[in-house]
């Protein structure tokens, strides 16, 4: 008997250029620790706002922005509330920092990079 895969969400992560190159490190399968003055990890739940982030604030701020797509467990992620963080279609999950290892293991297949600004 098949076992039938679980299904996923796809997530996307706006991203700078160090943050890209532990995401590198890690062989494209999990996100880094955050950071002291990072409470929260969040991905963004659609395209368009991943890449308003990666273009309008992650080029002015360090040269270069990427947007990241993966997919994670669904079932995993229905312990996070979706956060409206502005408009109608700024949507993100908050994943506390404490979490994000439990997180990561629940990404399925590799993290890759679908867009790049300079």
């Amino acid at each position: 008997m098949t076992r039938q895969p679980r299904p996923t969400t796809t997530l996307w992560r706006p991203t700078g250029p160090v943050e890209l190159a532990l995401v590198r490190d890690l062989a494209w399968r999990a996100w880094p620790p955050r950071l002291p003055e990072q409470p929260i990890f969040y991905p963004v739940l659609n395209e368009d706002y991943a890449v308003r982030i990666a273009r309008d604030w992650n080029v002015k701020h360090d040269g270069a922005g990427y947007v990241t797509r993966f997919e994670v467990d669904s079932a995993f992620l229905s312990r996070y509330p979706v956060q409206r963080a502005g408009g109608r279609t700024i949507l993100e999950l908050w994943v506390p920092a404490e979490e994000l290892p439990e997180f990561n293991a629940h990404i399925v297949g590799r993290i890759e990079v679908v867009h790049e600004f300079r």
